[in-house]
């Protein structure tokens, strides 16, 4: 296990190190001389303002979407549990664009807009337990009732769209997510928010591991299953709506990564716990190195003066395809 870390802590130091170097705006020789001491006044501003933060906030959000998506995916005993699952992502977004649509925020603006995505998310985590509270905690129908929420915290979505077509951009931003333009304010505001949540879901593995065994066995053990599987979809609630405020809707990031985690560092919560975030921040950050990357080529092969690849885009792809294969390749697999 602690080779498997090593390796990790490896692979996100090499993801961050062509992340700074891949962006626009400056050759990799002047990041080097930035790093160094030198540079001039617009490099060090490039590099230590735009680009070093949004590394950070892309390293910090793929840890809270991958323990996020572990904690549902065990709470609620269901393989394809993820962040929307909850109703969190959709809330989120749509809080975001509501705000901006309103002029209560704007992308200058980045402690406004992360307050109303976390408001719009917690919203929609309000709206799914009022919906399945009857249920008394039942993991399916809490999964049926949130992808209802999320379609109609979607459709509102679109709504606000026809009213306000012109935040076509802001939606299409929220919805595929993406770390470009991301500061240090966001930065600021999202790793104590990720730090305390994450160890409040490191303290729930216990609790977490019963639930994975069925609420029967959990009752055995004198646990209330009800009680623990409600605290900990409020981590994984507040996990995604951070990392959502900061980021965007990022696909497949909660859904698949806990899987790996499980399979590299095995079934008990304590590891693969830490584990799943470690593997979140690798691969959301080297989603990003390469999605910088593949627009800088894309620019260059169709001459066009500007293109960006949302790094959401390319999880969602990436993501796609990687479920199609582990689907096919095991029709009858249990978490």
């Amino acid at each position: 296990m602690i080779r498997r870390f090593a390796v990790l802590a490896a692979l996100a130091a090499v993801c961050a190190a062509v992340e700074l170097v891949v962006g626009r705006g400056m050759s990799p020789g002047a990041v080097w001389d930035v790093l160094g001491g030198g540079g001039d006044a617009t490099e060090r501003h490039i590099l230590l303002q735009l680009r070093l933060p949004r590394m950070l906030v892309a390293l910090c959000a793929g840890a809270s979407l991958a323990v996020a998506g572990l904690v549902l995916q065990s709470a609620l005993r269901n393989p394809l549990a993820g962040p929307e699952v909850t109703g969190v992502t959709p809330g989120a977004v749509l809080g975001a664009v509501t705000a901006t649509a309103l002029g209560l925020a704007g992308w200058d603006s980045p402690l406004a807009v992360v307050l109303a995505a976390c408001a719009g998310g917690c919203a929609g985590a309000a709206l799914l337990w009022l919906l399945a509270g009857r249920g008394r905690g039942d993991p399916a129908q809490t999964a049926v009732h949130g992808v209802l929420v999320s379609a109609v915290l979607g459709g509102l979505t679109a709504m606000v769209l026809l009213v306000e077509p012109g935040e076509l951009g802001s939606v299409v931003q929220w919805l595929v997510g993406t770390t470009e333009g991301r500061v240090w304010q966001h930065w600021h505001l999202l790793w104590p928010w990720a730090l305390a949540w994450g160890t409040a879901a490191w303290l729930l593995t216990g609790p977490l591991t019963l639930l994975r065994c069925g609420d029967d066995i959990a009752l055995a053990a004198g646990l209330s299953a009800r009680r623990a599987r409600t605290l900990a979809l409020l981590c994984a609630v507040a996990l995604t709506a951070g990392a959502v405020a900061a980021v965007g809707a990022l696909g497949f990031v909660g859904l698949l990564v806990p899987h790996l985690a499980v399979v590299l560092f095995g079934a008990d919560l304590r590891v693969s716990l830490p584990g799943a975030a470690a593997v979140g921040a690798v691969v959301v950050c080297g989603a990003d190195a390469a999605a910088q990357l593949s627009s800088r080529l894309l620019a260059a092969a169709l001459e066009a003066g500007r293109l960006t690849l949302p790094v959401g885009a390319l999880t969602a792809c990436l993501g796609a395809a990687l479920l199609l294969v582990v689907v096919r390749r095991t029709p009858g697999r249990t978490f």
